[in-house]
């Protein structure tokens, strides 16, 4: 079994230019799975919410602006290391985080030193994985 790569971090969710307060973001990475990371928000009174992307986004985005879809990663600010925006839209609606590149970095080291960077295809099953989706879904129809 390989070992997955979990940490917490405190972002900073903004709700507007005048409030923003501090949640706790679990972020995991599973070589099974080796392109995605994994984040999950801890919002105050709602449920936690879990978003995927690619890993690479993530690291793209600490030095660039990074992602064209639901998901947009950028620094904020100059110099190296500096905070990170992570922009996450479903639909007509955003959430706005912002956190320190630091442990975003220390994460990825982390991941990095299971499955190196450019190495994913070596890590994941995607055919049984594929297989397996393609499957479920033939059931489906089949049972309604």
């Amino acid at each position: 079994m390989h070992e997955s790569v979990q940490a917490e971090v405190l972002m900073s969710f903004l709700v507007s230019e005048e409030l923003s307060f501090r949640i706790p973001v679990e972020l995991r990475y599973v070589p099974a799975d080796p392109y995605a990371v994994r984040m999950t928000f801890h919002l105050p009174g709602d449920a936690p919410v879990s978003w995927a992307f690619g890993r690479d986004l993530l690291l793209d985005g600490i030095v660039g602006p990074s992602g064209d879809g639901d998901v947009h990663i950028a620094p904020v600010g100059p110099g190296e290391l500096a905070d990170v925006a992570i922009r996450l839209r479903v639909g007509d609606e955003e959430a706005l985080f912002q956190v320190s590149a630091a442990p975003i970095v220390a994460f990825l080291d982390r991941t990095d030193r299971i499955v190196p960077l450019g190495q994913e295809q070596a890590h994941g099953d995607f055919a049984a994985e594929l297989d397996q989706v393609l499957l479920s879904i033939l059931a489906e129809e089949n049972a309604g």
